[in-house]
């Protein structure tokens, strides 16, 4: 038995058919084709799948499809302007070699944007608990803490990659 869910993502709207089952991560991947969403873990324990729904980060492997009819989903995918401008988000984990292998980049971009959005101004410590969430098995996390610090509280960043 299917259900038909309508939302909105990226500022689109979609359709789909799915089962009772199917998760949101598995929406998005799988049958609207948005791939950078990415699925590391499946128990809510690393962060990679982190969307935004209705402006709220959220792991959307823990979420059904069905859940998030009616609202709107911002994936990684939506992110940079039509022309290809980074969102300042992404630039900064650009500048600041927040990633490596980016399989987490994707979570942790949407992270950071949320972090950024509820608590401007937060310090590094309350960056780094709030981050807890989502796993980087290559960076050892200081260039992802420094390109969210650069948006969240500019004067909070060292310049450790060009002292």
């Amino acid at each position: 038995m299917t259900s038909k869910v309508t939302l909105t993502v990226n500022g689109k709207e979609r359709s789909a058919d799915v089962e009772a089952r199917t998760l949101l991560a598995e929406l998005l991947r799988d049958q609207l084709g948005l791939t950078g969403t990415h699925v590391g873990c499946d128990t809510t324990q690393c962060g990679c799948c982190v969307v935004h729904v209705d402006g709220k980060a959220v792991k959307s492997c823990t979420m059904l499809a069905v859940q998030a009819s009616g609202k709107q989903v911002t994936t990684i995918e939506g992110l940079a302007a039509a022309d290809g401008t980074l969102h300042p988000m992404q630039e900064a984990f650009r500048e600041h070699h927040g990633l490596q292998c980016g399989f987490c980049t994707p979570g942790m971009v949407m992270m950071g944007i949320d972090i950024a959005n509820r608590m401007p101004g937060a310090d590094e410590k309350t960056v780094r608990e709030q981050l807890e969430g989502n796993l980087c098995r290559c960076t050892g996390y200081q260039g992802i803490v420094e390109a969210i610090l650069s948006v969240v509280n500019p004067g909070a960043v060292k310049d450790h990659h060009h002292a």
